[in-house]
Order: C-alpha cells, then structure tokens, then sequence
C-alpha cells in the first residue's frame, strides 16, 4: 500500500501493519418511536415541520449518545402514512387531518433515514399490517382511506377499523405499501407488531371477528377449522412480505415482534394471553421457517415471577429458534421509574447477555429514554459504555465484503496533526465504518457513520490505527491497520 509519509518534524508517521485490532462488540440495541395517537412523535399533532424536526432530532442524538444501533420508526399507523403515499393518505398524528400533507411540505420517512444515518444508525420502518382506525383517532377519515376506497376489505370491530386478514385482496393491499416503502426509501429493516386479529377485550367488542363472508368464501370448503383458516391467512401473509422484500433488496431486514407468550404452559408454568388462539398468529413458526431475519418476542413482564417470568420466557424461545435468527428480546423499558425500578431492565440486559441464543433487545418506548435521566446515566456510563454493531445476518448474502479498506496519512499545514483517511476498497458502499486505536497498549473503538471517512490527532497520536469497513447485514471487511513508528 503507498501511503504518504512526508512530515514536519512535530507530526507523527506511520507505515502499515500487521496488528490484528480485537473484534467490536456485537449486539443489536434498538428503541421504538411510535407515532400512533402521538406516543412519541410527533409530541402533538399540531406542532409546526420545524418542531416536528426538532423533536425527531432530539430522539435520534439520544439514541446515538446511548450508542443504541437501530431506531424502529411507526410509519403506518393504521392504513395512513408517515411519508408521501400514493396509496394511502397522511396520517392525521402529523397535521391533525388525516390526508393532510405538512406545510411547510416534508417527508417525516425521509427525513427521519438521512438523519439516522448521519448518525450511524439503522432506521427500520416499522408497519401496521392490519390495523385501519385507532380507537382514540380524531380526524374526519379521508377520502383516499381504504374504509372508503374498498370498504369491502374493512371491518367495524368493536371501536377499531380492523382489516380482513383472511382477504387476499387485504394481503395484496398490505403487501403493496410495504413493498411501496422499501422500493422507494433507503431503509435498514422492515418491522410488524404483535397485531394480526385484534383480541376482542382490546378492541371493546362482544362477537368474534366479523370474516364470515371471507371465510365461507376462501376458507370454508378447505377441510381445516375456521381458526385454522385464519392462522394459516396470517402465515401467508408474513411469508410473502419476507420473499417479496428479499427479492427486491435483499439486503432490508424483516422482523417482527410479537406477544412475547406463544401459548400458555409454553415453557411449563407460564400463564397468560394465548396469542397462537386468540390473535391467530403462530408466531414460533415464522421463527422455525425463518421468515424474519430479527424476532423479537415482547418479553414485557418482570425477571419475576414464575408465571410471567422474564428468563424462563427467554430460554424458550431461544430453543425455539432452529434456523438461527437474530432473537432479540422486546424490554418493557416504559415501566422502568414508574411501577419497576430501574434495575429490572438493567438486569434483564445481562440476562440477556449471557444467554448465547440472544443477540440483542429492543426498547419499548423512545419517550422513556427521553424523560428517564437517572436510567439513561446508566445505560450510557455503563451497559453501553462500548459502541456495538448490530450481528450480522450472513444469510442474506454469499458475498463476501470487498478487501479491507483504502488507507491514507497526511498531515495539515502546520504539520502538528496526523490525518487518516479512508474509502471503500470496491464499489459496494459500507454502512458504517469501524475505528479503532490503541494508545499505551489500550485499545477503544468508534462505530461512524458512512460519511465520516476521516480522524486526526495531534501529540496524542495513538501507537495503531485500524478501520473497518461493515456492510448492510453487518458483514465485516479486514481490518486495514497503520502503526506509529519513530521519526
């Protein structure tokens, strides 16, 4: 490798090495932002695009100031969008309106992807599946809304508008906004909820699901139950947004979190809500077949006791998961400082941590992290003291990342500063770069974003250098290292 090595006599020098820096921590660490009925953001639905902006930024300095790694973002609420749509309307949690485009005009999705990035961070656009009407929505509903452009896919259920999952013109439907999504915006990652059929003491309703037409027309005369019909409904769905999203860029995450209990007595002793019945979502199948790329069960119950318990919950997924998927358990961060103390969620990070089938956890919800001063001190100080990548996900590729990167050294006018550049060595453009040094025998690490491709350092020079570059799926190149040698 040529490098240029010319200096005053007060800059350092360096020459290229063979020094192997240690491997950065591994560990996806996400956070949600929900936007239905205004959650997190935007904090009203009538704050100007200027405070909506500011609002989002704040969110995402505080998850890069954390060294969090990936921000999950609501942008369909229920059958309305976060971003410019042709196929369904503006979501009335942005201007009050449902249909009703900001002014000044912007696209939140948009703005939302340039800004994580800049910051190193992975945004995931995080969908509704089903959902059309919030129980607490407040606009007139629009005119492009599906409940009026094909009410025949719509269900009045209990005080929500609920799409008919066993609709194949509902799949289709769903399937094109997603799909819409990815194939015009730079996401990370696409994400579904626990939301499939809606439990009816959710929704304030008396009767079953109201999908007798659908049934008696799609499913009736296929020999399986009518609960049967409605899980193997939901199943097909969630298989064709991972083939269709793979076919299309293969390099956008799938992943799904669902009710963290799959069915009560699932492991022994665990009681609770039996999403496999009453949501109709088999969700230890899409984990077995490995239609998501990231599975996060909502683990929201405390480490004890038994009957919800934290660990035990977590053991039993890990075993469930054959394929090897990254298996992230959903943290109920929200009841961190309000009915739990913040050690419940510092605790259930190390648990975690040592189960070997865990890659990570999410955080439910962007808001705490917010308010929860006395929590974020120690996540920053202490459970996240070390930057980490988000684990790779080599099934999504057999290509291997190109050489390791391109290296420069120069120095500024004075010549009392070292200056390291670098840039990718092939045409694929990494998503974040690695920096790591070593100063008197310590080594620290810097995850930067895609655009950072230089650092400088006066007397404190460190003794190596090494950069690495890491792809889309968390696939790391060779390290190229410099090493400081005497003038």
């Amino acid at each position: 490798m040529a490098l240029a090595l010319t200096f005053s006599v007060q800059a350092a020098m360096y020459e290229p090495s063979r020094v192997t820096p240690p491997k950065p921590a591994r560990e996806l660490r996400a956070v949600w932002i929900a936007t239905v009925a205004n959650l997190d953001w935007p904090s009203t639905n009538s704050v100007t695009p200027a405070a909506q902006k500011a609002e989002l930024l704040a969110m995402l300095d505080r998850a890069a100031e954390l060294k969090l790694n990936v921000v999950i973002f609501q942008v369909r609420p229920a059958c309305d969008a976060m971003y410019a749509s042709t196929l369904e309307p503006w979501s009335e949690y942005l201007t009050g309106t449902m249909g009703k485009a900001p002014e000044p005009f912007y696209d939140p999705l948009e703005f939302a992807i340039e800004e994580a990035h800049r910051r190193g961070l992975e945004l995931h656009a995080w969908f509704n599946p089903y959902r059309a009407r919030h129980m607490v929505a407040r606009s007139a509903v629009a005119p492009t809304h599906i409940s009026r452009t094909h009410p025949e896919l719509v269900r009045q259920y209990g005080k929500v508008l609920w799409l008919d999952p066993g609709d194949p013109g509902v799949q289709d439907h769903s399937l094109k906004v997603v799909m819409d999504v990815v194939r015009r915006y730079d996401i990370d990652g696409v994400t579904f909820d626990d939301y499939f059929y809606p439990d009816r003491r959710d929704v304030g309703a008396e009767q079953d699901f109201p999908d007798a037409s659908s049934w008696e027309r799609y499913g009736a005369g296929r020999g399986m139950s009518r609960d049967d019909w409605r899980r193997e409904s939901v199943n097909h769905f969630i298989q064709r947004v991972y083939d269709s999203i793979k076919a299309a860029k293969p390099w956008v995450k799938f992943g799904i979190s669902p009710a963290g209990i799959w069915r009560p007595n699932n492991p022994p002793r665990i009681t609770g809500k039996d999403a496999y019945a009453e949501h109709f979502a088999d969700s230890r199948l899409w984990l077995a077949e490995g239609w998501v790329d990231y599975f996060s069960p909502q683990l929201y119950w405390p480490i004890q006791p038994a009957e919800h318990s934290f660990p035990l919950l977590l053991d039993w997924w890990t075993r469930q998961n054959v394929k090897g998927r990254l298996l992230c358990p959903g943290l109920n961060t929200y009841n961190a400082g309000r009915t739990w103390k913040d050690g419940e969620i510092l605790n259930q990070i190390r648990l975690t941590r040592k189960d070997s089938g865990a890659g990570g956890h999410l955080h439910w919800r962007m808001a705490t992290l917010m308010q929860n001063s006395a929590l974020d001190e120690v996540l920053r100080r202490q459970t996240y003291s070390q930057p980490a990548l988000v684990p790779a996900m080599p099934w999504l590729s057999r290509t291997a990342l190109a050489d390791k990167p391109k290296l420069s050294v120069s120095h500024n006018e004075k010549g009392t500063r070292v200056i390291i550049g670098w840039s990718p060595s092939g045409l694929e453009k990494p998503s974040v770069w690695v920096l790591q040094t070593r100063t008197r025998g310590d080594w620290s690490t810097q995850i930067l974003p895609e655009g950072k491709m230089s650092a400088s350092w006066g007397e404190n020079a460190p003794e190596y250098i090494a950069v690495t570059a890491v792809d889309r799926i968390g696939m790391a190149s060779r390290p190229a290292t410099v090493e400081r040698v005497p003038r």
